[in-house]
């Protein structure tokens, strides 16, 4: 006689995932809409503040873009409800240019430091 192995309930479960989408309610949709047309109206608020530094001014609007896109990124394109190997590839994309904007912002803020040559 033969014996099966019984497959455990979470590994079923995990691969019943994939099968049927997720659905999300409406709801979520218009509280998502809601909080970009809020960035947006902080974003045009932001733009007509001087924070001092012309660098603070391109900060802040980054900052907000950036929450911006994450909320795209997370419930428009569904990358919430992804798999884990999905979410660990938009996180590495986002984290790369993370730090290509840290290396643009200390170029651009050291620039004055070495003087001009010949003067």
């Amino acid at each position: 006689m033969t014996e099966t192995a019984a497959v455990p309930a979470e590994n079923h479960d995990s691969h019943e995932d994939h099968a049927h989408p997720h659905v999300v309610p409406v709801r979520t949709y218009i509280l998502v809409f809601l909080a970009l047309m809020f960035g947006t109206a902080i974003t045009v608020g932001a733009s007509y503040v001087d924070f001092g530094h012309s660098y603070l001014n391109n900060i802040v609007a980054l900052a907000i873009a950036f929450s911006k896109a994450a909320l795209v990124v997370l419930f428009f394109m569904h990358v919430k409800y992804s798999s884990k190997l999905t979410q660990l590839a938009v996180g590495s994309g986002f984290a790369f240019l993370v730090i290509l904007f840290f290396f643009v912002f200390a170029d651009y803020l050291t620039r004055g430091w070495l003087g001009t040559p010949g003067s």
